[in-house]
This record gives structure tokens, C-alpha cells and sequence, in this order.
């Protein structure tokens, strides 16, 4: 059972990742603002972490590169998440796949999957879905 850290501040945000999570089999952690990203990483030792660009007046791309300068955690698996676009300063900075808010529950999922099950050092990118009216609701 894979252990996910979400490094998000938006608390329903939080909670609603979590439970999709939790359903769908994996081990989730939240993330604590009150503590340094690195040292919940050591602590926890997740599979993959899901990292906000934007992590409560926190440069999301800098805790990033942080992860990958300590080599003993350099091989985490990493995506990163925001409202804007940022994929190509994301992969450039050393995520593994970036995915755009707001995204379909299905489209995470299926994201978390191939990055869990390529190599710590391989990107994956994520097609943006185009949205139907009756999926509108299902946007996390």
C-alpha cells in the first residue's frame, strides 16, 4: 500500500484528497505548517509526496528543489500541483509530473499510478481533460 505525503495548506482541499485517497488503498499523511517540509519527509518516508506550488506563503518549486539537494531524499517521487500552469518550471526543477487545479478525481488517480510505477528519475506529463458539463461537479 503505497504511503502519499499531501503538502497542501487548503484544508478541504485536504480532506477531500485524503479521502479519495484513503478509498482508492493508499496511506496518507497531511502535511504539518508548522514543521519543515525535509524533516516530515525523513520522518514519514512516503512513496510520493503531492506538493502545492503555492503551500501557505511557501514557494512550493524551492521546497522542491530542497528535496532534491538532500540525498536522502533526492529519489522521492514528486507532483506538483497548482491553480496556474507551471508545468514546465515544475518538471524543470525536478517534479516528476505536474497536474493543473482543478483536476478530475479520476485524472490524479490515474497520474499517482504512473509515476508510482516508473522510476524515481522519470516525468510524467498530464494531458489537461476537457471538462463536460456533467463532470463539472466531480473537479477537485
Amino acid at each position: 500500500m503505497p504511503k502519499i505525503l499531501l503538502l497542501e495548506d487548503d484544508r478541504d482541499m485536504t480532506m477531500l484528497l485524503q479521502t479519495l485517497l484513503e478509498l482508492e488503498g493508499y496511506q496518507v499523511q497531511s502535511y504539518d505548517s508548522k514543521r519543515p517540509v525535509p524533516g516530515q519527509v525523513e520522518e514519514q518516508k512516503p512513496d510520493l509526496a503531492l506538493l502545492d506550488v503555492h503551500l501557505g506563503g511557501k514557494d512550493g518549486i524551492q521546497i522542491l528543489q530542497e528535496l532534491r539537494a538532500n540525498p536522502g531524499l533526492a529519489g522521492l517521487r514528486v507532483v506538483m500541483t497548482s491553480g496556474i500552469n507551471l508545468t514546465e518550471e515544475c518538471l524543470r526543477a525536478g517534479a516528476n509530473a505536474f497536474i493543473v487545479k482543478p483536476y478530475m478525481p479520476e485524472n490524479l488517480l490515474r497520474l499517482l499510478t504512473k509515476v508510482l510505477q516508473s522510476p524515481a528519475d522519470q516525468t510524467q506529463r498530464e494531458e489537461p481533460a476537457k471538462p463536460s458539463a456533467a463532470s463539472f461537479p466531480k473537479f477537485l
